[in-house]
């Protein structure tokens, strides 16, 4: 793993390459082509990508019936722990409305009230993810959306995978499509004859559903566009070299573009770890994935002080930051820019991934700068509320209709003053 000293100049920052011109116009057709033909359109692409005609884009209920029984009972025990504990932390998020009254009678409020539908897209292909389901149905449910559905792309056997559907089940959703990539975005954005259409989606996928969702922004919500898992470890020499190397590689085999950078005061912390790097890299089963993004992507920066760690940390804002030193709670106060901050030796990454209960939804590239974690927030919405009384608009009339005529707006002014006093009598 490649090693360098921190020093002034150094830009922490990296560009991710978020789709070129070939993928963009293939995903711009692809959208359109779903617009246009809807389900036709969802089979012929299943077909031609996923290798599966399927007879029904919908997941029927004996389907998900039969992955439940399928499914290794204890790890159904675990998933249904993780949610609850998920739910707990959700709960918290929860927020009330607020009303401000004034003597002259009139109020101005907010009221909060949940989205009405959410889409959660959900990844095949190397991976399928039933902790992903967990993480994006139980804020939506927490915030109160009537109508969650979820979509993922079909295996070769034209079935999603047991975990997936078991995590549905667990929660409650019944509304599962067997359909994926840029398609299945547009399937959720406009609608077709099978699938209706939502007002918000989630969840990550490849360059393609990314590219996908962000096409479709402005006619649908989205949660982010989310780049390849990144992971920094703040280490001072308290911590052990084989426990950092498996939590750096615990991002990188994600995918060949995740990021797992070490921020070290400790040389021979940092010469171990790189060590541990390549002696666990030989029987880690994802190795090819893990290894790619270890050497293009991996990083060991060293600095002379604490403080030096926790200015570059800010810097990089990244997606997780694990902080294993002698102060790590004092050092983590000190943190602004990160999407999940995990704090101290057990604290390790995966716990947040899956058991913690915080989201594993969270912002990449250096936009934990002006970002956050998938929450309940991001299925509700906040609605201002106006009443005047006519004491309220007899006693500032005049000064709205003065503030209108200022900004060259007549006809603002004149609303106001169209309702006079005589007639309200």
């Amino acid at each position: 793993m490649k090693q360098t000293k921190l020093a002034a100049g150094i830009s922490l920052r990296r560009t991710v390459a978020e789709g070129n011109a070939a993928q963009l116009a293939a995903v711009k057709e692809i959208i359109q082509q779903v617009r246009a033909s809807g389900d036709q359109a969802l089979h012929e692409y299943t077909a031609k990508w996923d290798g599966v005609e399927l007879d029904s884009l919908r997941v029927n209920q004996t389907e998900i019936d039969e992955a439940v029984a399928r499914f290794d009972p204890q790890l159904l025990e675990d998933l249904k722990e993780a949610a609850a504990n998920i739910r707990s932390y959700h709960e918290s998020q929860k927020q009330e409305g607020y009303k401000n009254e004034k003597a002259d009678g009139s109020y101005v409020a907010q009221r909060v009230t949940a989205i009405g539908s959410a889409g959660l897209y959900v990844p095949g292909g190397t991976a399928a993810y039933p902790s992903s389901v967990l993480m994006n149905v139980i804020p939506a449910q927490v915030a109160g959306v009537r109508r969650i559905v979820i979509t993922s792309p079909p295996g070769k056997d034209g079935a999603l995978s047991d975990g997936v559907l078991a995590a549905a089940h667990i929660l409650g959703v019944v509304e599962v499509y067997k359909v994926g990539g840029a398609q299945a975005i547009a399937a959720l954005a406009y609608g077709t004859e099978t699938i209706q259409a939502v007002d918000k989606i989630t969840g990550p996928g490849n360059v393609f559903v990314a590219l996908a969702k962000r096409e479709v922004y402005g006619d649908v919500a989205i949660d982010m566009i989310a780049g390849p898992s990144e992971i920094a470890v703040i280490a001072d020499d308290t911590a052990f070299a084989d426990e950092v190397a498996a939590d750096l590689l615990s991002q990188a085999e994600h995918d060949p573009m995740a990021s797992a950078i070490l921020l070290t005061t400790s040389e021979q912390l940092a010469d171990a770890v790189s060590k541990e790097i390549d002696r666990q890299l030989e029987t880690l089963p994802r190795q090819s994935i893990a290894a790619q993004a270890i050497q293009e992507h991996g990083m060991i920066y060293i600095g002379e002080m604490m403080g030096e760690l926790i200015r570059a940390a800010n810097e990089l804002a990244p997606e997780h930051l694990e902080i294993i030193a002698a102060d790590a709670e004092a050092a983590a106060e000190k943190i602004e820019n990160a999407g999940a901050i995990f704090i101290g030796r057990y604290s390790s990454e995966p716990v947040g991934d899956y058991f913690a209960g915080t989201n594993h939804v969270l912002p990449t590239n250096s936009t934990a700068r002006f970002s956050s974690a998938l929450s309940v927030y991001d299925f509700i919405k906040r609605t201002s509320v106006v009443y005047y009384s006519e004491q309220a608009w007899h006693n500032n009339e005049a000064k709205i209709a003065r503030l209108a005529r200022l900004e060259g707006l007549e006809g603002h002014a004149r609303a106001v003053e169209s309702r006079s006093w005589e007639k309200g009598n």
